[in-house]
């Protein structure tokens, strides 16, 4: 039984990859179970970055979210509003919000793992050249039934004040022809070297210091099928 439990705890974290920072593309993501996920990798030391907040889905119709973001607004200190609770209508902050709701943000420790938190509406500049990362614990389309109502996030925040949607869908138009531009010249780079790599020759000489080496146990043409190269002579 207790080898069991300790095989279910040591799994996870063998599985669990540590990086200098990941950036998650929000799009298709389900609110609370992405932010259940990043609040734990927060609290374990991964600076994360969120983008396209504004894609983030909701289980419930828009009618439902709206209702419970008016509840959800009615909050607020009687003597004088103004010192709180804040009603965020931008999508990154709310997403900020439910996180931090999962996080001891009160302690030096929840603080300091709610400063590795940035998110974004869109994908500004410095992340939009870079690999974005799923969650498929919190995908829509694994985790809710195809006949189930949802909403936007972005739509949601629309309706409660939020008024920069027009100018992210612009925006969003121009990064995706940059950044289909970007993925055609890269794939163009890699074809060429593929294309050079095949024909690069191994002189004799330098395949025994490769064998030598133990770079080149097997077979002379095993050896250059696998490395995708041409033996010279």
């Amino acid at each position: 039984f207790w080898l069991k439990r300790l095989w279910a705890v040591l799994v996870p974290l063998k599985a669990m990859s540590f990086k200098k920072e990941i950036v998650i593309d929000c799009r298709g993501h389900l609110l609370g179970r992405l932010s259940s996920i990043l609040a734990k990798e927060l609290l374990n030391g991964q600076h994360v970055v969120c983008v396209r907040c504004e894609d983030i889905n909701i289980s419930g119709s828009l009618h439902r979210n709206k209702l419970k973001y008016a509840e959800f607004k009615r909050k607020h200190m009687n003597s004088n509003p103004k010192k709180g609770p804040f009603h965020y209508r931008a999508p990154s902050k709310i997403l900020w919000r439910c996180i931090r709701g999962m996080v001891p943000h009160k302690t030096a420790r929840g603080a300091t793992a709610l400063d590795k938190l940035k998110a974004f509406e869109g994908m500004p500049h410095p992340y939009d050249l870079k690999k974005r990362m799923v969650i498929p614990q919190a995908l829509k389309v694994l985790r809710l039934r195809p006949e189930r109502r949802f909403c936007r996030l972005g739509e949601l925040s629309t309706h409660v004040g939020w008024k920069h949607a027009d100018l992210l869908e612009r925006l969003e138009a121009r990064r995706k022809v940059r950044s289909k531009a970007s993925y055609l010249k890269k794939r163009e780079g890699l074809k060429a070297r593929s294309d050079a790599i095949k024909e690069v020759k191994v002189p004799a000489a330098d395949l025994e210091l490769l064998k030598s080496a133990g770079m080149a146990v097997s077979g002379d043409s095993e050896w250059a099928m696998r490395k995708g190269v041409q033996l010279a002579g």
